[in-house]
């Protein structure tokens, strides 16, 4: 999608005004509203406290505000050609801006269950509007773009736990969980509209752009192409079995019915331009992944997650879009080669804290390669490593140093596709002389005050969007973010 850049001082005046907000309100507990209850109260993904008995304080209800404001900017990079009209990342350098705004609040319906909804504020473009590399710096660039903020329901969604006996353990509130106590082992069912990377392929190091690394490959699995709307939002269910050293969750999400676009649930839940969204048929369109953790950690946090998926939805095999491409040549419309294809792959994550203060993580991916990415990158092979310190050492806790390299690749089918002037989500310079994109990424995020923290970023790209003849890439960046 080609979209319009947004000028950096717009969001400037929005996080200098919602700063003063955040300085003024961390220093109150809105979301303290709790009672004495017994563990028969829960949430979802703990981070646990293991118990034996007692009484917990149960919230039933909270409140969250976050905000962050991410700007990245590279200098002119070496090219051998850029095709106007493809998705080439422009060698002359530029520089970008994006802004979010999220509240959040929860409540308590009954007993294990929570109400979540999270509405969302987003303004500003990725680089060259979130196209031109597939390991994208920025997390926080949606595809949908605006000049003018846009708002959205990113999430509305109703969560029921069931406690199966045991031990229990303490839950922490936060953005999508209510506090309390719940069984170590327990069943819990999420049914609504939210991220689906809010309950699989989650990674204690690489998780979250607003505090973590900011690179989309570090946020998530590549290779998965996961159910999503533009800016990253579905509606489904899941179902999570946790016992004490090991998890398995199964989901169903609804793909969206364009490559890229909206859903059917934004005509609805964002706004101003969410008329356009559309779904596929219910059952001809979606993404069912399946994941099973192992947490072997003991004096030393650990855990394994192996992932598993299967999509289907209305998606040209390459051989198809091939066939036409060679016949009208490069940038020709290959959506008349569409029909609902099966799309499978698989993931590893892993994560091992090493000290108090140091953690590694990596995350592997392969996907068959057949057919065209629907919803997030056009990637087929992917592999990163990376640490990540907390200041401790240097007597600056609430500081965190990250570094992680990111491998990502393609099939053949899809390598000549790309050769052949075929166009992705985000790749497709009309030509492609292949290569694996190479990053690496390394950032300091720096504790201003209290959940006040601002973050220095630099990314380099080999090969972008897997083409040897442009690039390499440098990318500086920053970040500012507050949360109460």
């Amino acid at each position: 999608m080609k979209l319009k850049s947004v000028n950096i001082s717009k969001g400037a005046g929005i996080t200098a005004l919602l700063a003063g907000t955040a300085a003024a309100a961390s220093a109150a507990d809105v979301s303290t509203n709790s009672v004495a209850d017994s563990p028969a109260s829960a949430a979802n993904q703990p981070q646990p406290a293991v118990e034996k008995s007692g009484e917990s304080q149960q919230q039933n209800w909270n409140f969250h505000l976050q905000n962050t404001e991410t700007v990245q900017g590279y200098p002119g990079f070496p090219a051998k050609y850029t095709t106007p009209g493809f998705n080439s990342l422009p060698p002359g350098g530029e520089t970008r801006q994006t802004v979010s705004l999220d509240v959040m609040g929860g409540v308590r319906l009954w007993p294990g269950a929570e109400a979540h909804i999270d509405g969302l504020m987003w303004q500003g473009y990725g680089l060259d509007n979130t196209l031109g590399i597939e390991a994208f710096p920025n997390a926080e660039a949606y595809r949908l773009g605006t000049t003018f903020p846009n708002g959205a329901i990113a999430r509305l969604f109703i969560r029921q736990t069931i406690n199966l006996g045991g031990d229990a353990e303490s839950v922490g509130d936060d953005q999508l969980h209510l506090a309390g106590q719940q069984d170590v082992a327990h069943l819990t069912f999420t049914l609504g509209r939210l991220s689906v990377i809010d309950i699989f392929d989650n990674n204690t190091y690489a998780n979250d752009p607003r505090t973590q690394f900011m690179n989309w490959a570090l946020v998530a699995n590549e290779a998965w192409d996961y159910a999503a709307d533009s800016i990253g939002y579905t509606t489904g269910f899941a179902a999570e079995l946790y016992e004490p050293h090991w998890a398995l969750r199964y989901g169903f999400f609804q793909m969206p019915g364009v490559q890229n676009e909206l859903t059917e649930d934004d005509k609805i839940f964002e706004w101003p331009d969410g008329h356009t969204g559309s779904d596929g048929k219910f059952w001809e369109s979606w993404d069912m992944p399946v994941e099973l953790e192992y947490d072997y950690g003991q004096s030393h946090p650990g855990k394994i997650r192996l992932l598993a998926y299967l999509n289907e939805a209305n998606m040209a095999t390459y051989t198809a879009a091939i066939a036409i491409l060679e016949a009208e040549g490069p940038g020709a419309n290959t959506t008349t080669a569409r029909s609902a294809h099966i799309k499978y792959g698989f993931g590893l994550n892993w994560e091992q804290a090493i000290t108090k203060n140091i953690g590694v993580f990596s995350r592997l991916g392969w996907d068959d390669g057949h057919t065209e990415s629907w919803a997030y990158a056009d990637v087929d092979r992917t592999a990163s490593l990376g640490l990540s310190v907390s200041g401790g050492p240097w007597h600056r806790p609430d500081d965190t140093f990250g570094l992680a390299g990111v491998i990502n690749g393609i099939s053949k089918e899809h390598q000549e596709f790309f050769e052949d002037g075929g166009v992705g989500i985000l790749g497709g310079d009309g030509a492609l002389n292949y290569g694996w994109e190479k990053t690496l990424e390394t950032y300091y995020d720096i504790g201003i005050w209290k959940t006040i923290h601002a973050a220095l970023d630099y990314q380099f790209v080999m090969n972008p969007a897997y083409n040897r003849d442009r690039g390499p890439v440098s990318i500086f960046g920053g970040r500012l973010h507050w949360e109460f």
